[in-house]
């Protein structure tokens, strides 16, 4: 009341806020934390030379497969195993084909799209297979590792998704690129189901 325009520093808010949202404790496996995260390093970077190791999720060829309920994504041409259903960081739907009149999208363009799914590409945490391309740049293609087909793309700044949402960081794998594969427990052995 002495000091009536001191104000709470909007980014000890925002944390504060992003605790309360993990329900008071700190789980750096939340989806919001791993976006926070990511979006503080973007902030800070202009040129990232050296990114903390624990930024990048484990590669899933390095893990042993154990009975998990977890969606494995592979790619497509040579099926490599890219990165697991806990690395994707979802993001509130954007405003669709409006939000690309800056494109000028043709209104028969945005009737073709229209019944489909609106979002065409997967927003995913680093993972470690992909450290040797995000060094030294702020934005490039992401290729497998094995193959060398493209996967997608990554830009520190952010880049938008087909439903209109801008995301940053971004790190997109197209889902057209890759497989999903769920494992179902039959008896004792486990069945890859594709």
């Amino acid at each position: 009341s002495s000091r009536p325009r001191r104000r709470v520093n909007p980014g000890f808010r925002r944390q504060l806020e992003l605790y309360e949202a993990m329900g008071c404790a700190v789980d750096t496996g939340s989806v919001l934390y791993k976006r926070y995260r990511l979006e503080m390093l973007s902030q800070r970077l202009s040129e990232p030379q050296d990114l903390p190791q624990e930024v990048f999720a484990v590669d899933p060829t390095t893990v042993c497969q154990t009975v998990n309920t977890e969606v494995l994504y592979r790619c497509r041409k040579c099926r490599r195993a890219l990165f697991r259903s806990s690395s994707i960081l979802s993001h509130t739907e954007g405003i669709g084909p409006t939000a690309f009149a800056h494109k000028r999208i043709t209104d028969s363009a945005r009737l073709s799209g229209s019944g489909q799914e609106k979002c065409t590409s997967y927003f995913i945490e680093p993972v470690q297979w992909m450290e040797p391309a995000l060094l030294g740049v702020m934005e490039g293609q992401l290729l497998c590792p094995k193959c060398t087909s493209k996967l997608g793309s990554f830009s520190w700044r952010g880049d938008q998704c087909s439903c209109g949402r801008w995301v940053t960081p971004a790190f997109q794998i197209h889902k057209s690129r890759v497989d999903e594969v769920r494992t179902l427990p039959v008896g004792n052995f486990q069945k890859a189901n594709t």
